[in-house]
């Protein structure tokens, strides 16, 4: 098969293809790499380079069948990104760095990025500070929810609930949510001595160590009946975080609602408790 049939044959191969089974291979990584921050025909372009070799742009854009001007911006800005090397030769001629370190690159950067925003935002404060405030002074307390979707989301919210906890965090949730929760490090925020922590779960012998620096009176193990698709925190008895799609759902990205709607935190907050009471100690 010459090179340019190959080309074609994995890019735009149909489900009776023999090269269909590489066309799902490459989707899935460009949805993998999508969470590097680059966007389809970015990723697209940089899986063509490095499965296929140094290519001129001409050559990018007739094997992918992408529009000539495209083609040079999704160049220049694989470059940018340090993820694509150019030649000084004429034609020019485009490479796709290696992916671990195309990966270290991505990473290095972000890291970059949301270090300048923390030193940013100090600058920001000033400057909305120096905004008066045009708000009416009575304003009536209305409920308020917000939709949270992705694992990042989810987990910025429950550090902010965790962080601002100042007489209780009830957490309830499966073995793979605090499997989740773990490695977020939020754990670390809640435990301590001023704040009533309760954690509810029901872990087998290999998760244990999720809670090896928690207080085990903190923690019971609820009845097997609890399904595992029931999630939810709760801080101050004042918020909410109640999973819609938790850890559980393996094949559903992870949703969560957040509210401050006084019945609904009490609400929860009973059955929590309710739960709590039936719960044996987790070292029983």
């Amino acid at each position: 098969m010459k090179d340019e049939e190959l080309q074609i044959s994995i890019f735009d191969s149909t489900s009776d293809s023999t090269m269909y089974e590489h066309r799902l291979s490459l989707d899935k990584l460009k949805d993998e790499l999508s969470k590097f921050g680059l966007t389809s025909n970015q990723s697209k372009v940089y899986i063509f380079l490095g499965k296929y070799g140094s290519k001129t742009a001409p050559e990018v854009c007739k094997s992918l069948k992408l529009p000539r001007t495209e083609t040079y911006h999704l160049l220049t800005s694989l470059q940018n990104k340090g993820v694509v090397s150019a030649t000084f030769q004429h034609p020019i001629r485009f490479s796709a760095v290696p992916l671990d370190k195309a990966i270290w690159v991505l990473v290095n950067a972000e890291k970059e990025r949301v270090n300048t925003l923390e030193k940013q935002e100090g600058n920001i404060t000033d400057l909305w500070n120096t905004i008066p405030e045009f708000a009416a002074t009575n304003v009536i307390k209305v409920d308020k929810f917000q939709m949270l979707q992705g694992i990042n989301q989810i987990n910025s919210k429950i550090k902010e609930m965790a962080g601002s906890t100042k007489k209780n965090f009830f957490v309830l949730g499966s073995e793979k949510d605090y499997l989740k929760f773990y490695h977020s490090d939020f754990f670390e925020l809640v435990d301590n001595s001023e704040i009533d922590l309760k954690l509810l779960t029901a872990p087998s012998e290999k998760i244990m160590y999720v809670f090896d620096e928690i207080n085990r009176d903190k923690v019971k193990k609820m009845s097997g009946e609890i399904q595992d698709n029931l999630c939810f925190i709760t801080k101050d008895n004042e918020e909410i975080l109640f999973f819609i799609k938790n850890a559980s759902q393996v094949s559903q990205q992870m949703t969560a609602i957040w509210t401050d709607a006084a019945s609904m935190v009490y609400s929860m907050n009973i059955l929590f408790s309710q739960i709590w009471a039936k719960s044996k100690n987790i070292h029983l």
